[in-house]
């Protein structure tokens, strides 16, 4: 076979293994009880699951919505929320549990969870704390009043399913986007892609040798 056509196809096995163990993933579902209503209705209107998505604190299951869709809020609750409900926060009068699902294994190291801190205005404020995986992390309340980004670091998670408790401080908790820092489990068939490709790299390298000899 000639030397570069091999190293071509060395380079796809090996990039194409690559790719499938450390592509950047999302949940591809995640199940809560939906937001509820106050002023304005605090609902996932975009949720793409099972369960009425304009009910207060209706059973969300199998779906995305709002709290993966990549628009993180800026604007304080009354800013961005329309009347209709259909702003990026979701909000709850008690204390949420969401549980994230990947259909195959992921390693998590953190979790970046988006929050509303109008400090106290309608009775929404920063969080106490949020559990992740049963480890409960402690929020302080930012100064100002400002939308802000709290980081669980220092996870060691493994699976499919990883749950989190918000607990709040006051009457509310809004939540705009969770983020993750995630690569996948590297599956059996993974492993044997990069093995064949680095042998094929190694069968190259010999016979290079020998030709110049």
């Amino acid at each position: 076979m000639n030397k570069k056509i091999l190293a071509n196809i060395t380079t796809l096995v090996i990039l194409g293994a690559a790719s499938s163990a450390y592509a950047a993933l999302t949940p591809d579902s995640y199940n809560m009880l939906n937001g509820n209503t106050g002023s304005y209705n605090y609902w996932d209107e975009t949720y793409s699951g099972a369960g009425c998505v304009t009910c207060d604190n209706a059973a969300l299951s199998g779906g995305r919505g709002d709290l993966t869709d990549g628009i993180i809020a800026t604007d304080n609750w009354f800013v961005t929320e329309a009347p209709a409900g259909n702003g990026p926060y979701v909000g709850w009068t008690l204390d949420p549990t969401i549980t994230f699902h990947w259909n195959a294994p992921v390693n998590v190291s953190s979790v970046t969870f988006h929050f509303d801190d109008s400090n106290g205005s309608g009775g929404v404020s920063a969080p106490a704390s949020v559990d992740v995986n049963g480890i409960n992390f402690l929020i302080s309340d930012p100064a100002g009043s400002a939308p802000f980004a709290f980081v669980a670091n220092g996870l060691s998670f493994t699976g499919n399913d990883l749950a989190v408790t918000i607990h709040r401080s006051h009457a509310w908790v809004f939540l705009s986007e969770v983020e993750f820092n995630v690569t996948p489990v590297p599956e059996p068939e993974t492993y044997a892609m990069l093995l064949a490709g680095l042998g094929l790299v190694g069968f190259a390298i010999r016979r290079r040798k020998a030709a110049a000899v």
